[in-house]
């Protein structure tokens, strides 16, 4: 019998914190061996982001009256799976808003784009520059300006004037896998600080040096062979829960 099933568990071993080159081979091959698509990769590693938020902060939980989250997209894939979480949070009946000021120029990444649009969750011009009109407008923040595939030493514009207002801003930051502003090996404790993390398939090696409150992974998708190809020595996932908290 063939055990390239998505359950295991009997996984042993310590979690591992896996390397850059590790993450790219890793999606390598989801994209080629196993044909995930890339429009299907992105949206389930959304849906698992909004559902780890749901789970951080319950409406019923938050300070404010409105439910409102501020989500912040880069230009790469971080960003896309901030507009499919950002999209999800609103069938979730939060009330988010995006600013995503570097647009992708792939037609991928415009239509999640579109599909946020058509929902209507409204998009901001600018990010306010006083910090304070974020801390009073919005519960929390979603960071999914950078991923895996940025280096911290070559932060450009708008990237680095939007890392500069979140280390400011007093309301919680959840950051997509890779706290942006970090390097993906070492870790970055100049940088923001997030309240959660959420790591995308298996934690990345500047989980290490992450000491905020919640850390969820989102990797129950991927295929036993390739958890175990990898050692990944993932948790085991509650009932039927998309994500894990450590």
């Amino acid at each position: 019998m063939s055990n390239s099933g998505f359950q295991n568990s009997d996984i042993q071993g310590p979690l591992k914190y896996i390397s850059k080159e590790e993450a790219h081979a890793l999606e390598k091959e989801l994209l080629e061996d196993y044909r995930f698509g890339k429009q299907q990769l992105i949206e389930i590693l959304g849906h698992n982001c909004a559902t780890a938020v749901t789970k951080a902060f319950p409406l019923r939980v938050l300070p404010k009256k409105q439910p409102t989250i501020l989500v912040v997209c880069g230009p790469d894939q971080n960003g896309a799976i901030g507009l499919v979480c950002a999209r999800h949070l609103r069938t979730y009946d939060y009330e988010p808003t995006i600013f995503y000021p570097k647009r992708s120029t792939d037609t991928l990444f415009k239509d999640f784009t579109i599909q946020c649009e058509k929902m209507d969750i409204p998009f901001l011009s600018y990010l306010p520059t006083e910090v304070q009109l974020i801390n009073d407008a919005y519960n929390l923040v979603v960071d999914a300006v950078l991923g895996v595939e940025a280096e911290s030493q070559e932060m450009k514009e708008p990237c680095a004037s939007i890392l500069g207002t979140l280390k400011q801003i007093r309301i919680p930051i959840i950051s997509l896998d890779v706290p942006s502003g970090w390097n993906m090996e070492t870790g970055n404790p100049d940088g923001i600080n997030p309240e959660v993390l959420i790591s995308l398939m298996a934690p990345k090696k500047c989980v290490l040096q992450y000491t905020g409150k919640h850390h969820y992974i989102a990797g129950r998708f991927l295929p036993y062979d390739i958890q175990k190809k990898f050692e990944l020595n993932l948790p085991k996932y509650p009932d039927t829960d998309c994500v894990v908290q450590l």
